[in-house]
């Protein structure tokens, strides 16, 4: 058995290391590289081939991007999937416009800026402060780099909406999402449940965007009653 695990933008295997910890000891695990790439589908084709021939699927945030187009492509490949803190619609002309706001502002030499400006979209408004939790996430911002974030906001900016195919998701699926996310809302849970059959929604309090740090323990315990280790 082994676990797939895809995080998002300026993220890294870092963003996984409570569970990690403890999948490791149970499980193999691999981390899918989504720094290479600058479309979806480049991202889902490098973590196809990396994986085993069977496989349960972790995707959190743009990852859950990834996971979308992997189960358009290799469905039968993936025994299980967990989503955590992710949406099924492309953008609209808000978030382009957002995004490009980002890209000309690193174009700018501005990169730490951006970093700064998502942190609070990022945590639980009272973890804003929370000097330990974001020095992890500045770290793995850091870790990222300028160019590698611009590959990933073009990645995201490019990328299919997932609603139409949310159907043909077979496999048994897990949707993990903090009440106080900044960037995906209930309702783009709501989407996920009623359109992947059989999916079942776990909605973890006082939490935002990055559940596996503020709430690793609870994330933890999710993945291995799901994974069933």
């Amino acid at each position: 058995m082994t676990v797939v695990l895809v995080t998002g933008q300026l993220l890294t295997p870092a963003v996984w290391k409570p569970q990690a910890d403890v999948l490791a000891t149970r499980t193999d695990i691999v981390f899918a590289d989504h720094t290479q790439d600058d479309t979806i589908a480049g991202m889902a084709e490098r973590l196809l081939a990396a994986a085993p021939p069977a496989f349960d699927l972790v995707a959190q945030a743009m990852g859950g991007f990834v996971a979308f187009e992997v189960m358009r492509r290799a469905p039968r490949r993936v025994r299980s999937l967990a989503l955590l803190a992710t949406l099924a619609p492309n953008d609209g002309p808000a978030q382009t416009e957002r995004r490009q706001g980002y890209i000309r502002l690193v174009e700018d030499g501005r990169f730490a800026e951006v970093v700064e400006e998502r942190i609070p979209i990022l945590v639980h408004p009272a973890r804003r402060e929370d000097e330990p939790l974001l020095t992890v996430v500045r770290g793995m911002a850091e870790q990222t780099g300028a160019e590698t974030f611009l590959r990933q906001q073009r990645a995201i900016m490019g990328r299919a909406d997932s609603r139409p195919s949310l159907a043909g998701i077979a496999c048994p699926t897990i949707i993990v999402w903090g009440r106080q996310d900044g960037i995906t809302t209930q309702g783009h849970q709501a989407e996920l449940l009623d359109g992947i059959p059989g999916a079942r929604l776990e909605v973890i309090e006082d939490c935002g965007h990055l559940a596996t740090l503020e709430k690793p323990r609870t994330v933890t315990r999710l993945l291995c009653d799901w994974l069933d280790l």
